[in-house]
Parts: structure tokens; sequence; C-alpha cells
């Protein structure tokens, strides 16, 4: 089982357009892995890319992906879908359209029926955008709970009661990955959670102090929001998962590639995740 984390960033990718902190400059001088472009997911075994953030495209090629096939959403935020455009660059041929042509292997697009719905609502005064696709013949679209193909398993776990978000279980010969990547918390009860290998987890802050050295206090909202290092190694604890990689990382924790491997020397089995990064179980 092999999965790539495409995109590490978060809200905002890193380098912010117009932004001249330290973190940015070095990574618009450097390139990857410290510039991370919007949290996104690929299974290579079986062509899965999971979330489309504007800057998708840019992550598929630097990844160096050849083919996609289905594509999941967790949830409906912009960040995780306003890249769907990637359809067309994927599929869409304009000479053979214009002879009453259509691809032949549409892609699938799919989530918990609720997420599906809500992405169904994205689109201009034309429409949905998705259902354009559709008419199109580019994708066909499907609710699903689980996802099945050779010999991967993903289920898609509700992260709320009205099951606006999904989270990722994706398994194979005993092998398990849990993808959380955003909108998780409160993280869901689930005996499916238990004794994962990997457990990729956004809708983090790391650290007290943040960009331009802002103090994030003890009665801040985020908090609530967010999962700070210590409620994230709880929940890894809980589940006895072996490790944790952290993504969705905001440009607004003011922190470096390198500042985030040094503060994985004091972290207990937690990893930070970049562009690019591989995970083989």
């Amino acid at each position: 089982m092999n999965v790539i984390i495409l995109g590490s960033g978060g809200c905002v990718s890193t380098p912010r357009a117009c932004c001249n902190c330290r973190v940015c400059t070095e990574a618009r001088q450097k390139g990857f892995p410290y510039a991370r472009t919007g949290c996104s997911l690929f299974v290579e075994d079986v062509n899965v890319l999971i979330d489309t953030p504007e800057d998708i495209n840019a992550s598929l090629n630097h990844a160096g992906i050849q083919k996609v096939e289905h594509i999941l959403y967790s949830h409906c935020d912009p960040d995780h879908t306003m890249g769907m455009r990637v359809i067309e660059q994927l599929k869409m041929d304009w000479l053979a359209g214009s002879l009453g042509k259509k691809t032949d292997d549409p892609i699938e697009i799919a989530s918990l029926p609720a997420v599906l719905q809500d992405i169904k609502k994205q689109g201009t005064r034309y429409g949905s955008a998705i259902e354009y696709y559709e008419a199109k013949g580019l994708v066909y679209t499907k609710e699903i709970r689980v996802f099945e193909k050779d010999h991967i398993l993903i289920e898609l776990i509700p992260a709320d009661e009205q099951e606006h978000v999904a989270i990722f279980i994706i398994s194979s010969s005993g092998k398990k990955i849990i993808y959380a990547p955003c909108d998780v918390k409160p993280f869901p009860e689930s005996e499916k959670f238990q004794g994962a290998d990997v457990l990729i987890i956004g809708n983090t802050i790391v650290g007290d102090v943040l960009k331009d050295g802002f103090i994030l206090d003890e009665d801040n909202p985020l908090r609530k929001e967010l999962f700070t290092l210590d409620e994230v190694d709880a929940i890894r604890r809980q589940y006895g998962i072996q490790e944790v990689i952290i993504t969705h990382l905001e440009e607004d924790w003011g922190k470096s590639y390198d500042d985030y491997k040094g503060l994985e020397k004091g972290l207990d089995s937690i990893h930070f995740a970049y562009d690019g990064l591989k995970v083989k179980l």
C-alpha cells in the first residue's frame, strides 16, 4: 500500500502570495519541500486522489502522477475543492470535443451522500460545476461509504452527526492508514481506528508562538477548532496508533521545513508532512 501526501499546506499555500516573511521568502527561493501546496493525498495502488485544492495541478505534476481514475472528497470547504477544474485538465480534449467525441474513461467523483450533495452546490451562475463536468462526460458521481478496488479498501467514516465531513481509513493486507485532513475536532469515536499503522491528520496548531510572534492565548477560539500536539498524541495513544503525520500545515504557524524537522526531534512518534512525502506499508 502506497500513499503520497501531494500537498501538506493549509488554507493558505506556502509561500503566500505577496508575503515576504522569513518562511515565505525561503519557500520562494528553495521550492519544495519548503514550499507547500494545498492539502491532498494520492493512493498510488488504485489511482485515487483525495481532495482538489486550487493548486492540485501543480501538486500532481510535482509528484509525477501519471493517472487519476477516482476523486474522493473529504468535505466541501474551498481549500479542498476549488481546484476541481483539474478535471478539465485531466479529461477535457477540446479538439476531440469539437468533433462530438467524449472520453471513454470518465473519472469517478465520490464521497458520503451529504458531502457529495454539498459539492454539487458549488458552481457559478451557470450551475453546479460537478454536474457540468458530468454532463460533458468527464466524470460520473457516486454516493459511497466504502471504496474497494483490487487489494485496497477505503472506508469513509463520518466526522460529525450530519456527515458533512469524511475521515478515510485506507487498508490492505492487514495494514491501515487513517487520513483525517480537516474539520475533525472533536475526533469521532470508532473501533475501526484501533491499531492503525499511521494517522495522517490536519486541524492542528503547532506551537503557542506563531507567525510574527503572535501569542496563542489559552482562550483563543482556535483552540476549540484545532488540535494541539498533545491532543493529537492523546488520539494516538487512545487507539494504539504507531505513527502520526501532521498535515494541513498553515503558513500562519510561521514555521519552515527546517523548523518542523527540528520539532520532530522532541516528539514521540509524531512527524510533519511535506509535499511529496511517500508512506509505504
